[in-house]
């Protein structure tokens, strides 16, 4: 078919438009100064965020931690950005962080931020948050600087290079004294062995925490994904994961993520294990993406972290509304999601607590094609610790105090 009046556009005569073009350069004598703050802080903190991940800066951050041996703390969208078995590993901070990292971050007297914003999930109360630190801020995007919080030097660039430029710099004045922030690490290692992440168990239900632990542990090296909620969090506390392994919607908090990330990761690494943990009702949103799961043969795990609520709605109406539970139960109309996937042709299994819980598991995780794996699990339980609305990062409920006395 012939179309008239049709003008073919050539490469050669696409008119370059004009847009956002990164033109700003740390100057030395910045790099010099954040070197200088380092080397006086006795209690400095490393605050990551996602900006460290996009510029791949993995490796530039383990080698300042290991050189100044400086405790780390990440957002949600910073996991993975350092170890969890390192030891100067904190965690995740804000409402839902480690008691530990969010103690951190309220005694600290320098924080550095790296490619994170500021939001009120990590903040909570944005006065109190920090206090006693002096801030440096490095980040790519000079609308993020003074944001929320104005910092006493900002290093606006690739978060890449400008770690680099620091390591560089340091190779020039090789003096650390480690001994100044020796009493500061013991001080954090014992909030952690006072203040740790603990794993519900009972002889009659699992708990969700339970769960993503085994799954984390059967599936190690894999790709994870979440929706959002209870299981978002409790995911972000417990699967340890390495840059780039965990995707997660972080700002917009957007129930339906999980599945579809978890394809297009599947589509990208066809040879890698790729686990989408959700909830029965993040999970409802995008349901009907099974079709291009079983369409294409992608062998995405599907893991339903099964309470029969909105399980993070359910929380807040119990803790901040007087229990007056609305519309946030989900196990009236919810449907069986066995049959559901059995319907695509997908293989599917819902497990129970029962003494064959992590064989059946690990059998159904190591299936060559997709699986969906219906877990129920306690209903009632919440997720902690968490710093309510209006309060401090050291203001925390639900925190678990162990007794070291009786632990030794």
């Amino acid at each position: 078919e012939e179309f008239e009046n049709y003008t073919p556009v050539r490469q050669k005569d696409v008119v370059q438009q004009k847009g956002y073009r990164f033109q700003y350069k740390t100057k030395r004598w910045q790099i010099k100064q954040a070197l200088k703050m380092i080397k006086q802080a006795s209690q400095p903190l490393l605050y990551v965020g996602g900006g460290a991940i996009t510029s791949n800066a993995a490796d530039e951050l383990l080698e300042l931690v290991d050189l100044f041996q400086i405790p780390i703390t990440s957002t949600l969208m910073g996991k993975g950005s350092i170890s969890n078995s390192h030891k100067l590993a904190l965690g995740m901070l804000g409402m839902h962080g480690t008691a530990y990292a969010n103690f951190s971050v309220s005694e600290c007297d320098l924080l550095i931020a790296v490619g994170a914003r500021f939001d009120d999930r990590v903040t909570g109360k944005l006065d109190d948050f920090a206090c006693h630190a002096q801030v440096i801020h490095i980040d790519i995007d000079p609308a993020e600087i003074s944001k929320n919080r104005i910092p006493q030097l900002a290093l606006v660039g690739d978060v890449k290079k400008i770690l680099q430029e620091i390591l560089k710099e340091q190779v020039y004045d090789s003096s650390i004294d480690l001994e100044q922030t020796m009493p500061w690490r013991k001080r954090i290692t014992r909030w952690k062995q006072t203040y740790p992440l603990i794993v519900p168990s009972s002889n009659t239900t699992l708990s969700p925490q339970e769960v993503i632990t085994t799954v984390n542990n059967i599936a190690k090296n894999a790709f994870f994904t979440t929706d959002v909620g209870q299981h978002q969090m409790w995911s972000a506390q417990f699967l340890h994961c390495d840059a780039r392994q965990w995707a997660s919607s972080a700002g917009l908090g957007t129930m339906g993520y999980g599945l579809p990330a978890a394809i297009g990761i599947q589509v990208a690494y066809p040879d890698e294990m790729v686990v989408c943990i959700t909830g029965d009702s993040s999970f409802q949103m995008n349901i009907q993406e099974l079709g291009t799961v079983a369409q294409y043969n992608l062998p995405v795990k599907i893991v339903i972290v099964n309470n029969h609520w909105q399980g993070m709605v359910r929380q807040w109406q119990q803790s901040f509304y007087g229990e007056r539970y609305s519309q946030s139960s989900m196990e009236e109309g919810a449907p069986n999601f066995v049959m559901l996937a059995e319907s695509y042709g997908i293989k599917a299994a819902k497990l129970e607590k029962t003494s064959n819980f992590e064989s059946e598991l690990k059998e159904l995780l190591e299936y060559p094609g997709p699986t969906l794996i219906d877990v129920v699990v306690t209903e009632d339980e919440n997720c902690y610790p968490m710093v309510a609305p209006g309060k401090s990062n050291s203001q925390m409920i639900g925190v678990f105090k162990r007794d070291l006395q009786d632990a030794n």
